[in-house]
């Protein structure tokens, strides 16, 4: 089952300022920066020791990112054992789990359309 929230997507305009407002102004740690394509990365930012991470995302990567709000990624430790248990409790989800190099993940929406992914 689900342990806890990972990651809350924040969609900006430029990462590198968005970078400096959380690291330098707000004073969160820099967990992770890897590189994601031209003049973009997975950002990562938290509080020190924080379990849960802020993603900072650029818009320039979302399609419609002019509508999207923050995103919650829930974390588990086994994605297909939740979805199955979710989906047999209603959950609806928009399509099956799928395996990427960063891990398994799948998306899936409340009763009002809103988005949330898990991942393991």
């Amino acid at each position: 089952m689900i342990k806890k929230i990972a990651t809350v997507a924040v969609y900006v305009e430029d990462q590198q300022k968005a970078k400096t407002f959380w690291s330098e102004k707000v004073g969160f740690e820099v967990i992770a920066e890897h590189p994601m394509g031209p003049n973009a990365y997975w950002l990562e930012v938290a509080p020190k020791g924080a379990e849960s991470h802020l993603v900072i995302y650029p818009k320039a990567m979302m399609q419609g990112s002019e509508t999207k709000q923050a995103s919650i990624v829930f974390e588990c430790e086994d994605v297909q054992t939740t979805y199955v248990s979710l989906k047999a409790n209603g959950v609806k989800f928009q399509g099956e789990p799928q395996k990427m190099q960063w891990g398994t993940f799948v998306q899936f929406e409340d009763e009002d359309g809103n988005e949330f992914l898990l991942k393991q």
